[in-house]
């Protein structure tokens, strides 16, 4: 584990204005991977030993968090965040906590995967954010209880080690853990609020699951698909085409700026394995002024997609797309492939991408393989 961003001590108080005028910050070469942590692939803090001032729920939610000076409740200050009660010790002979005292939060992972960075945001927490923070994961199967996961049998591990953390800050921590996990425990050193949590990996999907399914969405961040690449991210996210669910308003898709010139715009996926393809959903929903006006959709069998392997072959030709619409193409036959490219034509976005097939024998043995390797 490596800290690839570093901030400790106070923030100055807020003295009006842009709270996150002077929010400390820094660009992480992780957090272009998928929020495993992310709600909408059914994430959840399943419990917290305190949430006196804040509750456990706020550190999931999407967004910046948001401050307001004069929200107040008859706890006290009101923060978009998890914020626990001031530790004490044993006595007045003993006022203070001991370093072994901390408030922790169990959090269940929206997809298991293979974690490469952590952000632990303590956005608008200047005075009392956690000393030092620690972050510990687990592989548990199935739908394990918090009693089930504390029991003294479950063993953890560490992620990041207990670090000193700034307030008002985002603390990055590069994560070089090769093993897959479903939960993770994060502690609060000795006690105090964090805003956001966000934990950036590669989603590892469960062979017997996607077997027991047959044919799924080959592309989903929930079963293993990814975006690789895309021409551009402006607006928001590639990976946005490939989460659970049809898009509930225009930022929940993918966007682009608008192209003065005679290129084209695209998105680069990878399967989570080598897999036959049946059908496709190409879904443009809130995209009413600004969709993609055509799009056309390629393929390549084997190599890293981004120019090694072979020839990209079009599967389905430039054509026409409605605003706010779901098209759905069925293939003349099931086209073989590792990875896919949708381009638009020439510019605007599409809320989701789905391709409908299953693993080949030979994709389905290499994911058996991975998952092994990983500890599943």
């Amino acid at each position: 584990m490596t800290a690839t961003a570093r901030f400790t001590g106070d923030a100055h108080p807020y003295a009006g204005g842009d709270p996150y005028a002077d929010y400390r910050t820094a660009d992480f070469p992780f957090t272009h991977l998928v929020d495993l942590a992310d709600r909408r692939l059914g994430a959840g803090v399943i419990a917290a030993n305190d949430e006196f001032f804040a509750e456990r729920e706020n550190l999931l939610k999407p967004g910046p968090a948001e401050f307001d000076p004069e929200h107040f409740g008859h706890k006290g200050k009101i923060m978009d965040g998890w914020e626990t009660r001031r530790r004490r010790g044993v006595g007045a002979a003993q006022p203070h906590p001991t370093d072994e005292d901390h408030d922790w939060a169990l959090v269940r992972l929206g997809a298991p995967g293979v974690v490469r960075g952590i952000v632990v945001d303590t956005a608008h927490f200047r005075g009392n954010y956690p000393q030092a923070v620690s972050v510990e994961a687990v592989s548990v199967p199935g739908s394990p209880s918090p009693e089930e996961l504390l029991a003294p049998d479950v063993k953890w591990t560490t992620l990041v080690p207990r670090t000193a953390v700034g307030g008002h800050a985002a603390n990055g921590f590069a994560i070089d853990v090769e093993q897959r996990f479903t939960h993770l425990r994060v502690n609060q050193h000795p006690d105090g609020g964090i805003a956001r949590l966000r934990v950036h990996g590669e989603v590892a999907p469960d062979p017997a699951w996607l077997a027991a399914l047959s044919v799924f969405d080959l592309a989903a961040l929930e079963n293993g698909g990814q975006v690789e690449d895309a021409s551009d991210r402006f607006y928001s996210p590639a990976s946005n085409t490939i989460l659970p669910g049809r898009s509930r308003q225009m930022d929940d898709g993918w966007e682009t700026r608008r192209r003065r010139d005679k290129g084209n715009d695209w998105i680069r996926y990878r399967l989570p394995g080598q897999s036959e393809i049946r059908a496709v959903e190409i879904d443009t929903a809130y995209l009413k002024g600004n969709s993609a006006g055509w799009a056309s959709l390629s393929v390549r069998d084997g190599g890293s997609g981004d120019g090694d392997g072979g020839e990209w072959t079009e599967i389905l030709p430039r054509t026409r797309l409605q605003p706010d619409t779901n098209h759905r193409f069925v293939l003349p036959e099931a086209v073989r492939a590792t990875h896919v490219r949708i381009d638009i034509f020439p510019d605007g976005g599409i809320s989701r991408l789905r391709l409908f097939g299953s693993l080949t024998a030979e994709g389905a043995t290499r994911l058996a393989a991975r998952h092994r390797e990983l500890g599943g």
